[in-house]
């Protein structure tokens, strides 16, 4: 890719304030686009903004909660108002509860399958219309190596990641006449702050690594080439499909 490899594209990226949505939109804005950084985080926010700014390109920061169909209207007309276009929607914003299915809350179940998999209908139903009639567009959703392979204590993790894969096959096929393009990206275990007790204690660890054929966590650097790969018009004959990036956990 060229360094401006994506100059006259506008991105919205979902979960940016931090860890893997951070690493995509700052590769994304590395490439020529202008990135719209949404999160419920506003201070992180600023912070993702402002190293962007200062590595010469353009982002904006939405705080919005995209669990909540009215505030991704309000931030879609923000976001029109501010860039005019999107042509790129990664959905990132994630939520993981780790408990036994009996130790479980119903709350804590309706708030992961809202992060997870209901946020990413109420931004592509919110901004796909702004890609159609355009010949171009990018859509990824987040998912997981969760989707694929699980551990105790996920049951609402995986099952809210594996409904993102069936999402994104049938998103697929209802948008592939606009050449607007949807694939998910699977992560396994990446060096980011949400991974940190897992990254610090080198019992668990080695649990975890005994998992992974590269036997090394992903660094977020790595998820960003890949996000910027598959925005691009070079993976213009990809959609519906699930990209793992997991050092070969699922190749076990």
């Amino acid at each position: 890719m060229k360094p401006t490899g994506l100059k006259g594209k506008v991105a919205v990226v979902t979960g940016a304030s931090r860890g893997l949505g951070e690493a995509m939109a700052v590769a994304l804005a590395a490439e020529g686009a202008r990135v719209a950084l949404v999160s419920r985080s506003a201070d992180h926010l600023d912070r993702v903004a402002g190293q962007i700014a200062a590595a010469g390109g353009e982002a904006a920061a939405f705080v919005t909660d995209v669990g909540r169909d009215e505030q991704v209207k309000q931030a879609e007309a923000r976001i029109l108002a501010r860039f005019r276009q999107v042509d790129i929607l990664i959905n990132n914003a994630g939520l993981a509860a780790r408990a036994h299915l009996t130790e479980l809350t119903p709350e804590e179940w309706r708030a992961v399958l809202e992060t997870n998999v209901t946020s990413a209908y109420l931004m592509c139903r919110s901004f796909v219309p702004h890609m159609k009639g355009r010949g171009y567009g990018r859509i990824l959703n987040v998912a997981s190596v969760m989707a694929s392979v699980s551990l105790p204590g996920r049951t609402a993790y995986s099952a809210s990641k594996s409904a993102l894969l069936g999402f994104t096959r049938a998103l697929a096929q209802e948008l592939a006449a606009d050449r607007i393009t949807v694939n998910t990206i699977s992560p396994g275990l990446f060096a980011t702050e949400l991974a940190r007790p897992i990254i610090e204690n080198p019992e668990l660890l080695s649990q975890f690594l005994a998992n992974i054929p590269l036997n090394r966590p992903g660094q977020p650097e790595e998820i960003g080439q890949l996000a910027v790969y598959l925005c691009s018009e070079a993976a213009g004959y990809i959609t519906g499909a699930d990209i793992l990036i997991d050092g070969g956990w699922t190749a076990r």
